[in-house]
Order: structure tokens, then C-alpha cells, then sequence
């Protein structure tokens, strides 16, 4: 029942969507570019971390947050931006994260410390959160028919391709000139795309709007996905329960003596702030305010489910991009350049498998195209998990990843379109935000929870040493393997850096495992999409065995 005072939302009355102009594929291109930055920047980190870490003199938790916390910023704006866009037009959006995105990255180049750099990727996760569900909504808005499964298979494609992708850039650039060129390689391209889009990217305005803007769902999901975060990230660290070491935040201090860690209070601040945003955005629905995000979107099984699936593929994912360069970097002793091409055998696949993810949805359907995906995926993280070691071949990790990329492909095109396929036009908007913002919180607990699981069988494994090379166990512990490519580089003992790279294979495994699990859950959630795909299928053909 709603406020009787309160005015029922009015259809607002924008021009219709430019689905017909031939520009839309022109627009498409420049959006791709856009999502494909941003995606590109989440994970072209991630090669370049061992370097980071030596020359700003990084820990471990150091490294997980510049990996991931540019990942949670954008996950818990998400929904804020989407709605911005939805107001004041989604290309001006787009535009405005572009100009926030550019002045992270200057600032991320110029850091010397982890302080800064930790900063400067807060304003590139705003600018993200800016930039990601206008991508969405826009070609959610622009394509129809068939031109929209197609236009969505592009998207996911990227969404894959350019992951997979950063690596590659990120081990060119860092070798070859320096790892401050991973940021700033986005100003020449951010300002081409700034005015591309005033060019060709039309602008689209949500058709539903209602008053208000809300604020405290905003700080509500910010501070509930931010303490969720942080306490998965610094658990191995300052300890699930018990204090191992003191904490010091905006001048705050959390002693080691204390009886308990932070870690239950942030994850206990969690839980009551996440329960309380659900809570305030079915008040703000019931009167008729506008919200953050539409919980009713939730009671269509192909949305549900595939949110679910989505997140579950993204912890896993995203966890692998996070442990792989370190294991091929530390423990076998490839070279930033070598690891970026082993691991853009994943992009290979996954474009590849992108493109024809369309042609194989055509026979068995969309969900069960992700099926197929995810399925590809599960098999090659656990050959990887199975077959690691400190003499692995660079040739053998990236035909197995060629693999994995193939399922990556196949899952992330078809991922999107499937989610969304039940969702009214009116509320595209409002769903692109929420399959976006699950993925992005998917790939930021992906970085927090697999390198906390690669922490701690480093603390198993190197605990287990004898010898010398025992002595470097700690310090091998805390410079996540940067002290085993020291050794290597400076002529270290053979036999310790060997005791040393197995240790860390060793953790790797687990941590692989531990990926191939969430992919597992995201493949149940994948079998649950497909059957209610099926069913809707049914239902829209009137078999009787579904309507009555």
C-alpha cells in the first residue's frame, strides 16, 4: 500500500530511443573502448604488483588494497551513479566518470607511496562506478531485437576479453617503460573518449522518475560493502578474532592488546548496515521515493539466480587474475612481460569464444550457453590447481588458461543478456546497476578472499621450512614471493629459492581450489538460470504443463 499523499511516479517523456540510427554501432564501439578502460585497469595491476611492491616498498595488504579497493569503490557507488544517470542522462555520466578516471590515473602515477596510490584508486574506482552502468544502460536503451542480443554478447565479450587482457598491457608497459605507464596510458585514450561520445553516444534518460535522491542508501551500502571488504582483506593480517597486530586509521588507533580483533566488529558493522539498506530501499519503494536499488527485480528467478551466478563467477575469476602473476612471476621467475603473455592466453580465448558465443546460443539457448562457459572454466582452474609447480612451463599454464578463456568467453557474453532477458525496458536502468554492481563486489571479494586463502597457506607452507631457508619464510610471507625473485636475481642460494618456490606453489594450489570452488556455486546458480529460463520459454509458448 502506498502514501496516498505521495503522487504516484509519471513516466517522464524523452525522445525514443535511437535504435534505428546507424550511429548506434558507432556509439557501441566508443562505450566498448570506455567499459574496456575501466575493466582493463582493475586487472592490469595485477602483473605489475611484484614491481609496485619492491619500489613503493608494499606488504601484502598493501598489494590486495591497491588490487581490490579500486574494485570495491566501484561496487558501492554503483547504484548511485546508475540512478545519477538515470536523472541527468547517461552519456553526461559517462563523460564525467571519463574526466574523474583520468585524474586517478595522474595521480596514481605520481604516487610515492601506498598511501597515494591506495588514494588515487578511491578516484578511479569513482570514476568506474561512473563510467560502468552507463555502458549498460545506454546499449540496453539504443538496441533492440536482435541487434540488442548482439550488441549485449559485445559487451560481455569486453567485459572478459579486456580482464583477461590487462595483464598483457600491464607486463608491456612495466618492462618496457615503467609500471607508472599502466595509469598513464588512460589520459591520451580518456580524452579521444570524452569527445567520441559527445559525437556519437546518444543520450538516454530513465522514462520513470521519482522524487527524491537517496542519500542514505548510498552511505548505508557504502559503509556496509566497505567494512565487509575490509574485514576479508585484513583477517589474515590482524586476525579473525584474536588481534596479531595492531591497526592504525585516520589517525585512530586499534591496539594489539585489545580483547578482540576489528575484524568481527567491521564484519558485525557489515551486517547491520547491509540488513539496514535492504530494509530503508523497501521503505523507499513503498512510498513511492525514488531508491537506490529495486528489490522487486528480485522475485524474477532468471535476475536472482543470475546475480548470483555472476557473483560467484567473478569471486572466482577475479581471485585467479589476483594470485596467477605472482605464482608466475615469484615461484617459476618469468618476467613481468612473460607472465602478461601466459596469462593473454585467457583474452585470446575469451575473445575468440566471445565472438561465437552467439552463434552456439542460437542451438542451446543463452543460459545454456553460460553453462557451457562456466563449466570450460571449473575444468581449467582445477587442471591448474592439480598440475602447478615451480618448473611449470609458461606454454603449458597459458594452453590451459586457453582453455579457461574459452569458457570465460562463452560465460561472460551470454551472462548479461541472460540476467537481464525478464527485466521491463523501464527498469533497465535500474538492473544493468545491480548485474554490475554483484559482479564488481564478486570481483573485489575475489582479490580479498583468494589472497587472504594464498596468505595463510603461505604461513602453512613456509612454516613447514627447516634450513636457511627458513629464514626467509616471514619475509618471503610478507612481500607475497617478491623475496623469492630477489634471491633469483641476485644469485641467491639454488636450494632455498627452490624450497622457497615450492612452498609458494604450494599455496597457490590452495588458493587455487579455493577459486574453483566459487566457480562451482556459480555453476549450480548457472543450472538454476537455465531452468528458469526454460520454463519462461514454456510459459511464453503456452504449454499447458507451465500455464495452468
Amino acid at each position: 500500500m502506498t502514501d496516498a499523499s505521495t503522487p504516484p511516479a509519471q513516466p517522464a517523456s524523452p525522445p525514443p530511443p535511437p535504435h534505428a540510427s546507424p550511429r548506434r554501432w558507432w556509439a557501441l564501439g566508443v562505450l566498448s573502448v570506455g567499459l574496456a578502460m575501466i575493466v582493463m585497469d582493475g586487472t592490469i595491476v595485477a602483473v605489475s604488483l611484484p614491481t609496485i611492491i619492491d619500489e613503493l616498498h608494499l606488504d601484502l595488504t598493501d598489494a590486495q588494497w591497491v588490487n581490490s579497493l579500486y574494485s570495491v569503490v566501484l561496487a558501492a557507488l554503483l547504484l548511485t551513479c546508475a540512478a545519477l544517470g538515470d536523472r541527468l542522462g547517461r552519456r553526461n555520466v559517462f563523460v564525467l566518470g571519463i574526466a574523474l578516471f583520468i585524474a586517478g590515473s595522474i595521480w596514481a602515477a605520481t604516487a610515492g607511496d601506498a598511501t597515494a596510490l591506495i588514494s588515487a584508486r578511491v578516484l578511479q574506482g569513482l570514476g568506474g562506478a561512473c563510467i560502468l552502468p552507463s555502458t549498460l544502460a545506454t546499449v540496453s536503451d539504443t538496441f533492440r531485437g536482435k541487434d540488442r542480443a548482439a550488441a549485449f554478447g559485445v559487451w560481455g565479450a569486453v567485459i572478459s576479453g579486456a580482464a583477461a587482457l590487462g595483464p598483457l598491457l600491464g607486463g608491456w608497459l612495466t618492462s618496457t617503460f615503467s609500471w607508472e605507464w599502466i595509469f598513464l596510458v588512460n589520459i591520451p585514450v580518456g580524452v579521444v573518449l570524452v569527445v567520441a561520445a559527445f559525437v556519437v553516444v546518444p543520450e538516454t534518460i530513465s522514462p520513470i522518475r521519482r522524487r527524491g535522491f537517496d542519500v542514505d542508501g548510498l552511505l548505508l551500502s557504502a559503509i556496509g560493502f566497505g567494512s565487509l571488504v575490509f574485514a576479508v582483506i585484513e583477517a589474515s593480517t590482524l586476525g579473525w578474532w584474536k588481534p596479531l597486530a595492531e591497526l592504525r586509521l585516520f589517525g585512530l588507533t586499534w591496539s594489539a592488546d585489545m580483547s578482540i580483533s576489528i575484524v568481527p566488529v567491521a564484519l558485525a558493522v557489515s551486517a547491520v548496515t547491509l540488513t539496514g539498506f535492504l530494509l530503508w530501499e523497501r521503505h523507499r519503494a513503498r512510498v513511492q521515493r525514488s531508491a537506490l536499488l529495486d528489490l522487486n527485480l528480485f522475485f524474477t528467478p532468471t535476475f536472482s539466480w543470475g546475480n548470483v551466478a555472476a557473483m560467484m563467477i567473478a569471486v572466482g575469476e577475479f581471485g585467479l587474475i589476483f594470485v596467477l602473476p605472482l605464482y608466475l612471476i615469484n615461484a617459476v621467475g618469468l618476467g613481468t612481460m612473460g607472465a602478461g603473455f601466459v596469462l593473454a592466453a585467457m583474452a585470446a580465448g575469451a575473445f575468440v569464444s566471445g565472438a561465437l558465443a552467439r552463434h552456439l546460443a542460437a542451438l542451446i539457448g543463452a543460459a545454456g550457453t553460460v553453462l557451457v562457459g562456466v563449466g570450460l572454466e571449473v575444468i581449467g582452474v582445477l587442471v591448474l590447481a592439480f598440475t602447478l609447480g615451480p618448473d611449470s612451463s609458461g606454454w603449458t599454464v597459458g594452453g590451459v588458461l586457453l582453455i579457461y578463456g574459452v569458457g570465460l568467453g562463452f560465460a561472460s557474453a551470454q551472462l548479461t543478456s541472460t540476467v537481464l532477458r525478464d527485466i521491463p525496458l523501464a527498469a533497465s536502468g535500474q538492473g544493468s546497476a545491480t548485474q554490475s554492481t554483484v559482479r564488481q563486489i564478486g570481483s573485489a571479494f575475489g582479490a580479498a578472499i583468494i589472497g587472504s586463502v594464498l596468505s595463510v597457506g603461505l604461513g602453512h607452507f613456509l612454516g613447514k621450512l627447516t634450513g636457511p631457508a627458513a629464514e626467509f619464510a616471514a619475509p618471503t610471507r610478507h612481500s607475497a614471493g617478491g623475496v623469492i625473485a630477489g634471491l633469483r636475481e641476485h644469485d641467491g642460494d639454488d636450494a632455498v629459492v627452490r624450497s622457497l618456490a615450492e612452498a609458494f606453489t604450494q599455496a597457490t594450489q590452495w588458493s587455487l581450489v579455493v577459486a574453483a570452488g566459487f566457480l562451482v556455486l556459480g555453476l549450480f546458480a548457472a543450472v538454476a538460470v537455465w531452468r528458469a529460463s526454460r520454463h519462461e520459454d514454456l510459459a511464453a509458448q503456452g504449454d499447458p504443463a507451465v500455464t495452468e
